[in-house]
């Protein structure tokens, strides 16, 4: 049964995060168009979530996990490369979530500040601070590629990363699991929180100052009170959905330091590992959904995710209706035919005696 479970939990992850992978894939060239009726302080901070989500998948998911349950490709096994890979894994996730983070306070600042507005909410501060997330990201995670050691050396060459008995051990790398753990996902939690309860809060109060001024007919069909409505509907999911699928994970980082991270027991019939491998899931699903979720919410974006389909799929659709017109053909002919005499078949008569049926 565990067997079973496993398996079904491992499918899971890859349709899943496949999916993810090819919708960010897919939401950075929609949104590089510049077609979506979006600002480019917006469209600048979706394509660098896009483009960190996408880094998650790839270091995350298909270095890491899939390698060390289907693939196995040898190299990533030696010790300096895997403890990278645990680097760039830890550095993606932080600038997935705090990009998120920049994003909900920009959106904050544009809708709430309208004195910081002009300066704030323009696409060269949205460079600077995706640019600065990144560079912050990677150097935090520097001290997580001293925390593993090689599990075995053979010819000189040190093989796969297993935690050192300092960081099992040591008060100073329990501190840093409890500052990890606070500095992402705990405290964007809170500025998330902060930031779209205050715009919610702004919309409303804006939204009854409108309804005062205007008519029960005009509010009835007011289009700005429905728009303003919709975003506090996004506003909400996207907190919602943020802080739903890191929950596993923050309860299992605040309960338990490490359990079987290295997968050496796949079908381990335990409670705890259920709950972090679980964990692991929705973080990684949590840090790639975000951008689909406001992408999808935008009319223009969507109407420009079916162009770019009906154009991948124009090709197969007009050689199916050629096809389609040539059986149709075929089939009048066979008709025709069928009703003629029997010399009318043979061959006998010129081309032209059927009145031009048979041409091309």
């Amino acid at each position: 049964m565990d067997h079973v479970y496993s398996k079904l939990n491992l499918r899971f992850d890859r349709g899943d995060y496949g999916i993810t992978f090819n919708v960010n894939v897919t939401a950075i060239a929609i949104l590089s168009r510049g077609r979506c009726g979006l600002s480019k302080c917006i469209t600048r901070y979706l394509v660098g979530m896009a483009g960190a989500d996408i880094m998650v998948v790839v270091v995350a998911v298909i270095v890491e996990q899939l390698n060390s349950i289907y693939f196995y490709a040898r190299f990533l096994h030696i010790t300096p490369i895997c403890s990278l890979t645990s680097v760039f894994k830890v550095a993606s996730m932080d600038c997935s979530v705090w990009l998120t983070v920049a994003f909900s306070f920009d959106r904050y600042i544009a809708i709430c500040c309208q004195k910081l507005r002009e300066r704030y909410c323009s696409e060269r501060v949205a460079t600077r601070v995706i640019v600065t997330v990144a560079i912050v990201s990677c150097v935090r995670c520097i001290p997580f590629y001293f925390e593993a050691e090689p599990l075995l050396i053979i010819d000189s060459v040190p093989w796969l990363c297993v935690k050192t008995i300092e960081y099992l051990t040591s008060p100073l790398w329990k501190g840093h699991e409890l500052f990890d753990s606070l500095l992402t996902p705990i405290l964007p939690f809170c500025i998330i929180l902060l930031c779209n309860g205050f715009t919610i809060r702004h919309i409303i109060a804006a939204n009854r100052v409108r309804m005062r001024l205007r008519s029960n007919s005009e509010n009835q069909n007011d289009s700005e009170v429905q728009n303003r409505r919709k975003s506090m509907i996004l506003l909400f999911a996207l907190s919602t959905n943020f802080i739903l699928l890191w929950l596993p994970y923050v309860i299992h980082s605040m309960t338990w330091q490490t359990v079987n991270v290295t997968y050496a027991d796949k079908y381990l019939n335990n409670p705890i590992y259920v709950l972090q491998q679980s964990g692991f899931m929705l973080q990684y699903l949590g840090t790639c959904t975000n951008t689909c979720i406001y992408g999808l919410t935008q009319r223009k974006f969507r109407k420009e995710l079916r162009n770019g389909v009906t154009f991948v799929h124009a090709p197969q659709l007009l050689s199916n209706k050629h096809s389609s017109v040539g059986t149709l053909k075929q089939q009048n002919a066979a008709a025709y035919f069928h009703g003629l005499p029997a010399h009318f078949s043979s061959g006998s008569l010129p081309p032209d005696a059927l009145g031009g049926f048979g041409e091309k």
